[in-house]
């Protein structure tokens, strides 16, 4: 049974975040709000969440992972970036955008793309994700939480509780984070393709 946490979304309890962190740290698998929509999350060397999340969303090892990174520093340890990249993303930062970059050695070799070796990057702009990047002090390993079938992500935390209760290992509620999945662009070849259109703006990439 996940445990369910329901957490401020503009003032997040210090007790309640630090408890997820603990939980991610015991390689415990989540469900957390971002700023496009709900995603699932844990330790960036978890082998069993990745697993787990892979089992639940019914993906295939050409899944691109995202790693959930508190800010620019944090991020430019997992992935090259050069100059021409590192000014578009970093204007489009924090926010709804996902980037496909190179990875470093950093990035465990499970999570890379197996032909490309490239691993999703993103800083998101929600207060309680956020809160729980700072706590955690590294990224989280994330996917949308997008289930096998459906169109649109599971918005609501206590509809995600009932519905994942066997297979996740808690639950964070701060309400209603949207449906829209991020912006994808991949940067890979050294400039910008646009892999999906979510909720990032795609002008500033065309």
């Amino acid at each position: 049974m996940a445990k369910y946490f329901d957490v401020h979304p503009e003032n997040p309890q210090p007790r309640s975040i630090a408890q997820i962190a603990d939980a991610v740290r015991s390689d415990a698998l989540i469900a957390y709000p971002t700023d496009s929509c709900y995603a699932l999350g844990c330790r960036l060397g978890s082998r069993d969440g990745m697993e787990r999340i892979r089992s639940i969303r019914q993906l295939d090892d050409r899944h691109h992972f995202t790693l959930m990174c508190r800010d620019f520093a944090q991020l430019g340890q997992f992935v090259r970036v050069d100059n021409d990249v590192f000014r578009a993303v970093k204007a489009a930062t924090p926010g709804s955008y996902t980037f496909i970059l190179p990875a470093t050695r950093e990035v465990p070799r499970k999570l890379l793309h197996p032909k490309k070796k490239t691993v999703g990057v993103r800083i998101p702009d929600h207060v309680v994700t956020q809160a729980l990047l700072a706590e955690l002090g590294e990224p989280l390993l994330s996917s949308t939480l997008l289930l096998p079938d459906e169109e649109e992500p599971l918005t609501q935390g206590w509809e995600i509780k009932d519905r994942l209760d066997h297979v996740v290992d808690a639950v964070v509620d701060s309400g209603d984070c949207g449906t829209e999945p991020t912006t994808v662009v991949d940067f890979s070849g050294g400039e910008a393709e646009i892999v999906r259109r979510g909720a990032g703006d795609t002008d500033r990439f065309e």
